[in-house]
């Protein structure tokens, strides 16, 4: 990586130049994690949207591969996913190996104007390196008369046909529908109160064997745990938060993850960061295994970097049984840039404290139970008087989760220049630091 490049991320994903948003296409396919994105390839601005295309086999080192879809007479590339056509469901696989397919929406006004937002497919026969779009095209039209979009398919299993939720902007609302060859699709129900970005999909329940329910999620994060049955979405919760942070935007899963593996696995765009004078714009969130757990307000979800992170720890500092006094600093002489930090924290008598990481504050209230970092704050209760939290830091970026991911915080930000790595200071009382582990993070 090129010296001058200050603001680029270490560990966290980044088009090697242009303009980057929604993570798209996102599928698990032949020992490979493929990662498509929003791209514009010839600024650091938004405009005329393609696929960027990367893969990796661990969710961290990332091989950029030429990009994947360009706009045409239809229009730009907006978001979609991808997915295995394990039945053979379009006919068109020879021999052993399965073919991919991505759904994608042509928004044609950004090439013609008045042109409608439709939805198109494109299949690839060479594990995703090249992709043809569907001579069929568009195969469904407009239905809200507005800028539909961001198609997000699978195939649900116990109904034997593909499943699609698109946006439909008219009236914000999710549609579902169902299709048997993935040509020809069928509306069977609707989802209001939802914006951009749809993604559903079931979990097991934590230590409820046999037990699952679906979780339907929106762009900014909110979702809904429920029942699914192929066609009809059955809400059992009200709209829940995912994640706190200004940063959190327009999520994906992996579709096709194998059975033993099991995971469901997470990325985010972190919109709204800023890279002053770097040849790229905008990045991606640290990959997040999501787990649904019952817990006394009922079912959540759960948000974790995923474990191969920790592939990437240098030697870790610990400072078991510290105390932190007003006018003592935890770490005065650390100076890694890039970092996992754990920390187990006994408030005791303190009202608080004050993290500073290069000059950002992450401030935590005990009398609100509210947590701020980057312009935001959002409620953390503590238990019995203690906090359990992890902080992911790469040079822009701050993501912070507490109690194994039962809360989430995904922020940007800019470093100061001068200011210290990283400081854990009190204004009152003993803060009692049970144990720590911080691992810096080497860069890829």
């Amino acid at each position: 990586m090129p010296s001058k490049e200050l603001f680029r991320p270490r560990f966290h994903f980044t088009a090697p130049q242009g303009w980057l948003n929604d993570p798209v296409g996102l599928v698990f396919f032949a020992g490979e994690y493929h990662l498509f994105y929003q791209h514009n390839p010839n600024d650091v601005m938004w405009g005329a949207m393609h696929w960027g295309h990367a893969v990796s086999n661990d969710l961290l080192h990332w091989q950029h591969l030429p990009i994947a879809l360009s706009p045409d007479e239809l229009g730009t590339i907006f978001s979609g996913s991808a997915a295995v056509d394990w039945q053979n469901t379009l006919g068109l696989q020879s021999g052993s190996e399965p073919v991919l397919v991505a759904a994608y929406t042509a928004a044609g006004e950004h090439v013609t104007p008045s042109k409608p937002y439709t939805q198109c497919l494109a299949t690839s026969w060479d594990k995703g390196r090249t992709w043809q779009k569907h001579p069929a095209n568009p195969l469904l039209g407009n239905i809200s008369g507005g800028g539909d979009r961001d198609p997000r398919i699978f195939w649900h299993a116990p109904s034997k046909c593909w499943v699609m939720v698109l946006y439909l902007d008219q009236d914000p609302s999710f549609a579902i529908l169902n299709s048997t060859d993935l040509l020809h699709w069928q509306q069977v129900s609707l989802v209001p109160g939802f914006y951009e970005c749809p993604d559903l999909f079931e979990l097991p329940i934590v230590e409820q064997p046999g037990e699952t329910r679906w979780v339907l999620g929106g762009a900014d994060g909110g979702y809904l745990v429920g029942r699914f049955d192929g066609q009809v979405f059955t809400p059992e919760s009200e709209k829940l938060t995912l994640d706190f942070g200004y940063n959190f935007y327009a999520s994906q899963t992996w579709n096709d993850i194998p059975r033993e593996d099991g995971r469901r696995i997470q990325m985010t765009w972190m919109r709204g960061g800023q890279y002053p004078d770097m040849p790229f714009n905008q990045q991606m969130s640290i990959p997040c295994e999501l787990t649904l757990h019952e817990t006394p307000d009922g079912l959540r979800m759960f948000r974790w970097p995923v474990r191969e992170v920790e592939t990437l720890h240098g030697g870790a500092v610990t400072n078991d049984q510290a105390v932190v006094t007003p006018g003592s600093d935890l770490l005065p002489n650390f100076e890694e840039s890039c970092f996992d930090l754990a920390l187990e924290l006994d408030l005791g008598d303190v009202q608080g404290f004050t993290l500073e990481i290069f000059g950002e504050k992450v401030v935590y209230d005990k009398s609100s139970s509210l947590l701020a970092c980057c312009d935001m704050e959002a409620p953390l209760e503590t238990r019995h008087g203690q906090l359990s939290l992890r902080i992911l830091v790469d040079i822009t970026s701050i993501e912070i989760f507490a109690f194994g991911g039962a809360f989430s915080m995904s922020s940007c930000f800019l470093p100061q220049d001068g200011a210290c790595p990283l400081r854990l200071q009190v204004s009152a009382g003993r803060l009692v630091v049970k144990e720590m582990r911080l691992n810096p993070i080497n860069s890829l």
